[in-house]
């Protein structure tokens, strides 16, 4: 029963998400503020924010509305994205499969070594024994 839990905890794809979602929810905020302290000021210097604080290109629709197309929002989402995905990567997942495959390669090596498998006969071996048997065939 504790191999078979020990089994599902290790399998990777557990691992990776069990991380991911620990990672991704605490680091969000720390983006988040980064963006707003930073990348939102960037931008409203180029666009000045309407009055729903939405900031970004803006035009006049059909019906003469302002229809503006609000850059601080996509840019905190795309940046958040990136940022968590690269260090849940980076801290997480590589060390994980770096450690995942060097398993592997002891559990590889202790498997070969525990089942040797029988030495084949050489070439030279076996036209012998062909030889021999045509030999008693012809004697029959």
């Amino acid at each position: 029963m504790i191999k078979g839990f020990k089994e599902f905890i290790l399998r990777g794809n557990v691992i990776d998400l069990a991380v991911a979602v620990v990672i991704g929810a605490a680091f969000t905020a720390v983006v988040n503020a980064i963006v707003t302290a930073l990348i939102n000021p960037l931008i409203e210097i180029f666009y000045v924010p309407n009055e729903n604080g939405e900031f970004g290109p803006s035009f006049t629709g059909i019906y003469g509305q302002e229809v503006v197309f609000p850059l601080g929002g996509l840019l905190t989402a795309v940046i958040s994205f990136l940022a968590v995905a690269v260090v849940v990567y980076f801290v997480f997942v590589y060390p994980m499969n770096h450690w995942k495959a060097r398993a592997a390669a002891r559990a590889g090596v202790a498997a070969a070594a525990a089942s040797e498998e029988p030495k084949l006969p050489t070439e030279q071996e076996l036209l012998v024994q062909i030889r021999d048997l045509l030999e008693r065939q012809n004697k029959a």
